[in-house]
């Protein structure tokens, strides 16, 4: 059935009934201090390598995954999407796992990866779809968060920067506002990368005072490499009162990556949510299972 003229969604079904879909999506939030990004490399430990491995291993047959990104070292997902195609299994685990009902973190497929994958890499749930889903194109919006704290604090330590003074926020957030007024932000990409297009629409750009430090929040359709850590440097530079919060408007009008300032660290920064039209994002999913659809039903 259609759900909102959009997508279909079918309730009531088993990992045997949905085997011919082929097309998964994984949810997985992970810590990224001991990879080198999301995005397999030569030479490098990384979680999307990992996460093959364990489904090809659980499923006995080669697994590719697309993530919805690619996160640089060091940087941590609470919420990352991917999506991997799986031939019906004729024999062994594959089969025997499809005939578990799709139930969220108490699905059989989300038990067994969490079993072979290490501590700090989680799968949330797996979630039949379309065939055509594509986990980052499809993906309308993205959000980020970077967090920052002042005091020294080895609980913390990997997860946020250390900041010995503190920026005026209120400078910073004039600074953020007027950056969510343009699109191109040719000045917060990294150099030489094979993008169509360096628009992108920012719905939201805010920090926000915690109790141990402060925290940015970021939101927009997509991203550039090294986008993030960029903005957060430059908007840096306003709280120190290195620049005037009107002179992000230069910054970003040169399209010069020298104009703006330093990138932040890594581990400060968290992936926090990808969203998708045909995808609800909840704990679980309906009991049962459901199908989700893609971009040719509409």
């Amino acid at each position: 059935m259609r759900a909102g003229g959009k997508f279909k969604i079918v309730n009531d079904v088993t990992f045997a009934a949905v085997a011919d879909t082929q097309r998964y999506f994984i949810e997985l939030a992970y810590d990224g201090t001991k990879y080198h990004g999301w995005q397999i490399q030569p030479n490098a430990v990384t979680v999307q390598e990992l996460l093959n491995k364990a489904l090809s291993t659980l499923l006995r047959q080669p697994i590719e995954t697309t993530g919805c990104g690619r996160t640089d070292t060091g940087v941590h997902a609470r919420k990352f999407f991917a999506h991997f195609t799986s031939q019906p299994s004729e024999g062994g685990a594959g089969k025997e796992l499809q005939q578990f009902p799709l139930q969220g973190v108490e699905g059989a497929w989300v038990r067994g990866l969490n079993a072979l994958l290490p501590h700090d890499i989680a799968v949330k749930r797996i979630i039949p779809v379309q065939p055509d889903a594509h986990a980052r194109f499809d993906a309308t919006l993205r959000s980020y968060e970077y967090h920052i704290h002042f005091n020294k604090d080895p609980f913390v330590h990997g997860y946020s920067w250390l900041l010995r003074d503190k920026p005026d926020v209120q400078l910073m957030n004039q600074a953020a506002a007027i950056m969510m007024t343009y699109t191109d932000f040719s000045c917060f990409s990294k150099s030489n990368t094979q993008v169509k297009t360096n628009n992108c629409k920012i719905t939201k750009a805010v920090w926000e005072e915690t109790a141990r430090g402060i925290v940015f929040k970021i939101s927009a359709d997509r991203f550039l490499r090294n986008m993030v850590r960029a903005i957060v440097g430059t908007l840096l530079t306003v709280g120190r009162k290195e620049i005037e919060p009107e002179g992000i408007r230069n910054v970003i009008e040169s399209k010069d990556r020298g104009s703006a300032g330093t990138s932040v660290p890594a581990c400060g920064l968290y992936l926090t949510e990808v969203k998708y039209p045909y995808l609800m994002i909840a704990p679980q999913p309906p009991e049962g299972g459901a199908i989700v659809g893609a971009r040719n039903f509409k």
